[in-house]
């Protein structure tokens, strides 16, 4: 059996080069399928789909996880299939599908053969039941993993479940003092260098001493973004800077927004240039398959000696050729319209958003951590929403309250900001998607206000006549010269009006400050 193109993805992938080990396992499996070896080929597609997870790529590694499975037999590749069917259920816990990921865990116990992975399957799935807050049923299982006989000869996985079962009966009454629990799991797992257990120790102690001891909670959210780091764990980064915003000083608070906002934006980037390398490559790969059928064909049609079907084929090459070329150029442009789309939510969701958080920290003359750590979460949920492709359904909140709010957040000691004509029935009968668009442009004029204008000064005031709705802005501000607007933050201003056919004019001759008036039809 030839299996030099499989051996060369081996080699990437026990290098850590995991994107060229994609690409090779990619072109293995193919030639696998080919030749009829549909283990090998399974096997290829369940490293595939791991390299995903662990890439960010959830759904794209379900995809090839899931499709991996009709090549594997349950006698022959029970190992392969625990892998995949636990690979299938991490990527479920990271897309918050807990009950899918408690069906993949037991499947992927079922196929176990070595009781170590049995047994840190069986806690993955406890860890799904205490994420739907199911703490009984993560108790009891916690409970039979801990009794069994074989667990002891593999500290890692037993202080995985010890310290997994203090967490889950904290959870459940946040009153139970398991500190020595968790300590004694921390210990061990210090002793044994279990680097991806401390982490987990230290975010369960900074939880735990959260409301009982703040300084101690501090220290461990430190400790954890310590090891983070010097393990390039970026979502372990994020949740530790989380702990720190909640916990640090007022003073210190805005340096670790920068931080979590600079994470933030870099890891939602390499996720989605991920998932665009993996999507390509597999698009490749199909398009290969097509050209070699048609190669087939016109080696067929040529050796049976029919010369006008020579000369169809030969169209149809130069047509397939013209197809190909036409597809190509399809496909990139959908990745970058998608590059740019995304580009713009994380400008809409992260970048104002965290803005705007930050700016009612500064306004505020008593800090509510508690408040501002969950805005923060907001802000978070909405990113992973942006690489999930997920849109926000639940926000049950008025359009008027929300503009309100919005407008309300900027006002502080030096700026007062004015509001007029905000009544619910200026926006009945205006779709969600205009006023998504409208809801940017005003947070966007006023991220400008408070980065450039000097305005001590900021009215909106709202109007509606008939289907048209007027908007007028003003500030008392320096103003913005007309030649540099498109400069100054304000082209997606420009083009969310025309998106939803209205006009905006910006009145840059005013004798002091900014005039803008925008209008758009409501249907």
């Amino acid at each position: 059996m030839d299996r030099a193109t499989y051996d060369k993805a081996y080699d990437f992938y026990d290098a850590s080069q995991s994107d060229s080990a994609f690409t090779y396992f990619n072109k293995a499996k193919d030639e696998l399928i080919e030749k009829g070896y549909h283990s090998f080929a399974g096997n290829c597609l369940v490293i595939m789909g791991i390299i995903q997870c662990e890439k960010g790529d959830y759904y794209g590694s379900q995809e090839t996880a899931l499709s991996a499975i009709k090549y594997l037999d349950e006698k022959k590749d029970s190992a392969e299939l625990s892998a995949n069917y636990n690979n299938l259920g991490i990527a479920s816990q990271k897309l918050n599908e807990y009950e899918k990921a408690i069906v993949f865990h037991d499947n992927a116990a079922k196929f176990s053969t070595d009781i170590r992975n049995k047994l840190a399957q069986v806690n993955n799935k406890a860890v799904s039941y205490y994420s739907l807050k199911k703490y009984d049923s993560a108790i009891n299982i916690l409970n039979r993993a801990l009794l069994s006989s074989d667990l002891k000869k593999y500290p890692t996985t037993y202080y995985r479940i010890y310290d997994n079962l203090a967490y889950t009966r904290f959870l459940k009454n946040k009153n139970y003092n398991v500190e020595q629990e968790l300590f004694k799991a921390l210990t061990i797992r210090d002793s044994i260098n279990d680097i991806t257990g401390l982490n987990a120790s230290y975010f369960h102690l900074s939880d735990f001493f959260e409301n009982r001891d703040p300084q101690k909670a501090l220290f461990y959210a430190n400790k954890m973004l310590d090891v983070s780091s010097k393990t390039q764990n970026a979502d372990g980064k994020l949740a530790a800077l989380q702990k720190i915003i909640l916990l640090e000083t007022p003073e210190n608070t805005k340096i670790f927004f920068k931080k979590y906002q600079d994470l933030d934006d870099s890891l939602q980037i390499a996720r989605n240039k991920s998932k665009s390398q993996f999507a390509l490559e597999r698009f490749g790969s199909e398009q290969l398959k097509v050209k070699n059928a048609k190669n087939e064909v016109e080696i067929f049609k040529r050796n049976i000696g029919l010369g006008a079907l020579s000369i169809i084929l030969v169209g149809g090459f130069f047509y397939y050729k013209r197809r190909k070329k036409r597809l190509q150029k399809e496909n990139e442009l959908k990745i970058k319209e998608n590059e740019l789309k995304i580009s713009k939510k994380v400008h809409d969701v992260v970048a104002n958003g965290i803005y705007q958080v930050m700016t009612k920290i500064e306004n505020q003359e008593h800090f509510d951590r508690d408040k501002a750590l969950d805005e923060l979460e907001f802000v978070y949920e909405k990113s992973r929403d942006i690489s999930y492709d997920k849109t926000d359904s639940n926000d049950k909140t008025e359009f008027h309250e929300k503009i309100s709010g919005l407008i309300g957040s900027f006002k502080n000691d030096t700026v007062k900001t004015f509001l007029a004509g905000n009544s619910p029935n200026i926006w009945s009968d205006v779709n969600d998607s205009t006023q998504n668009e409208v809801y940017q442009v005003i947070r966007e004029l006023l991220v400008n206000m408070k980065k450039h204008s000097q305005a001590t000064l900021v009215a909106f005031k709202f109007e509606r006549n008939n289907n048209l709705i007027q908007i007028q802005y003003t500030d008392n501000g320096v103003g913005i010269p007309g030649e540099i607007i498109h400069k100054n933050g304000l082209t997606n201003t420009v083009s969310r009006i025309e998106k939803i056919k209205g006009t905006v004019i910006f009145d840059t001759k005013t004798e002091k400050g900014l005039k803008v008036y925008i209008s758009f039809p409501t249907s």
